[in-house]
């Protein structure tokens, strides 16, 4: 059986592996770039030059490493069926308000536990006006500091049963959750297997589900013929279209050879850098990472310095895939479980607002005239406040959790 007792969990990078970061940063070797490539062909290498010249000379990890250990991390082994035990890394928040609702705050790639650090203070505070959470945000397995899965096939149902074993054990038999990216995704195959049981409400800031069919869909799918009439609308699936035939390559190569990949990911810190730094630039709306580069550097360093390497974060897109052989909701299915929705003028896929409603049983709605891919850290009032709104005192989710409705 495994030993399932939480233990405090505090970030320490040896000094071992910073100085193999300096060496390998001091013999980097950069390629060349055609003239006027701008970001044509991808990260400009100006903007390399400048980040690996910032990360190798004047950030200062240990700094970044202590603001990290502020917050309340701890570790649990979580047993799953078919894949032994994993040691899961995640900070748990609780709040002052003793009917504080909880919440399970799950991130993406190439996010990690950090993205819910703007987004702590505002749902946990308390106050007469709005709701407060217990907030719980994990690392997914084989990102940050959680374990990676050992064997093929884990996919949703045990992404989900990692989720559910960790709020429960927690003392959270019933919670809400929210999520983006792949916690968006996930938050699909959660309610699929845990609605209503355990998970009250969800509320996501990617709202993304496959497009409407005829025989199961037919009014949806008939709306289709009226989107060349529908300027919103055909600006949305434009947005979308071009992230499909121009921004999408990295999920191709992630769902059909991470292995191939990883060994580039893991050896070059510089490589790493660029594959991430290119979507946290595109996929954000306009956010200025160029005034916030030690962050940026912090961001970056999390996944270096992660648990089991930069490469294994990559596999879930095989996993939910299998080789990209279906697409990464395959298995869920409608839940009446109450959903809210965030929509971001930034986000990658803007499709139809109508087609949420075959994701689950739609509640709550937003729209925002800022923010991107990454809401939690981009706009994190307007993400907190959307939540307030759908679990607070006349919202729609208001008291969803028997005897937790965010208020003393």
């Amino acid at each position: 059986m495994a030993d399932t007792t939480e233990q405090p969990f505090t970030v320490a990078v040896s000094d071992t592996d910073l100085e193999l970061l300096r060496k390998k940063l001091d013999l980097v070797r950069l390629p060349d770039e055609l003239e006027g490539a701008e970001w044509n062909y991808g990260v400009p290498l100006a903007d390399i030059k400048r980040l690996v010249a910032y990360w190798k000379d004047s950030f200062d990890w240990r700094k970044a490493e202590a603001g990290i250990n502020k917050l309340p991390m701890f570790t649990r082994d979580i047993e799953v069926d078919g894949h032994g035990t994993l040691n899961i890394h995640y900070v748990h928040q609780k709040s002052e308000v003793k009917n504080a609702i909880p919440l399970l705050f799950v991130h993406g790639w190439p996010g990690d536990f950090l993205e819910v650090k703007k987004v702590l203070p505002i749902l946990t505070a308390k106050s007469d006006e709005h709701p407060s959470f217990h907030v719980v945000a994990i690392s997914l397995p084989g990102f940050g500091f959680s374990e990676a899965p050992k064997k093929p096939g884990f996919a949703g149902r045990q992404y989900a049963e990692v989720f559910n074993k960790l709020m429960v054990a927690l003392g959270y038999n019933e919670y809400v959750y929210q999520g983006g990216d792949w916690g968006h995704i996930l938050g699909a195959h959660a309610v699929t297997h845990y609605g209503h049981t355990n998970i009250k409400a969800w509320h996501s800031n990617m709202p993304f589900y496959r497009a409407p069919k005829f025989f199961s869909n037919p009014l949806l799918f008939l709306g289709m013929l009226t989107i060349p009439f529908d300027t919103v609308t055909k600006t949305r699936l434009a947005h979308s279209m071009k992230w499909q035939s121009k921004g999408r390559g990295y999920f191709i190569e992630q769902a059909t050879q991470p292995q191939t990949l990883g060994y580039s990911l893991s050896d070059s810190p510089v490589g790493l850098l660029a594959w991430i730094y290119e979507k946290l630039v595109d996929w954000s709306d306009k956010y200025p990472w160029t005034e916030d580069e030690g962050r940026l550097l912090e961001w970056i360093s999390i996944y270096w310095f992660s648990r089991s390497g930069p490469a294994a974060a990559g596999r879930i897109y095989y996993e939910m895939t299998s080789q990209n052989q279906h697409d990464v909701l395959e298995g869920t299915k409608y839940s009446s479980v109450p959903l809210g929705a965030s929509y971001f003028p930034g986000e990658l896929v803007r499709l139809p607002k109508s087609w949420t409603s075959m994701l689950g049983n739609v509640k709550f709605e937003a729209e925002h005239d800022k923010g991107g891919h990454f809401a939690a850290y981009e706009q994190p009032e307007k993400l907190a406040g959307d939540l307030r709104k759908m679990f607070g005192k006349g919202g729609p989710a208001h008291g969803v959790v028997p005897g937790k409705n965010g208020y003393d």
